[in-house]
């Protein structure tokens, strides 16, 4: 797969311990594969964020795990249960995963599909403004 790398985000990584450095480069690949037009940059002065027309979301290590933060105001379903917090949050959720756990590929690959198709529909509080939910 071909994207554009932003050296700040590959700075990021590079400092990890080997096993985030293994979930962040898995993230990262997944969320470029969902689709091409995904960039990639840093906020928050070191964060590495993935955004297409809006945030996606974000990765941020922490000592014991490595916590992907979904930007989908908690409106993405999440059938197999792979959301571990921020359930009651307003903007974003994540999903924390652990040395020696297994990152469910195939349900976060949905969710960042819904979260890319909320995007381009005018982003989460546009849908939640239009269902009354807001």
């Amino acid at each position: 797969m071909t994207y554009v790398a932003d050296p700040r985000v590959d700075a990021y990584i590079d400092a990890l311990p080997a096993w985030q450095q293994a979930i962040c480069h898995q993230v990262r690949v997944l969320v470029h594969g969902v689709d091409p037009d995904v960039t990639e940059t840093v906020k928050r002065r070191v964060r590495p964020y993935f955004v297409l027309d809006g945030n996606i979301c974000a990765l941020l290590a922490a000592k014991t795990h490595v916590n992907i933060f979904l930007y989908d105001g908690a409106i993405v379903p999440d059938p197999d249960n792979i959301i571990t917090g921020g359930h009651d949050n307003k903007t974003a959720r994540t999903v924390a995963v652990h040395e020696g756990e297994t990152l469910n590929e195939r349900a976060l690959a949905k969710m960042l599909k819904q979260i890319i198709a909320d995007n381009r529909a005018g982003g989460w509080r546009k849908i939640k403004k239009d269902r009354g939910e807001v």
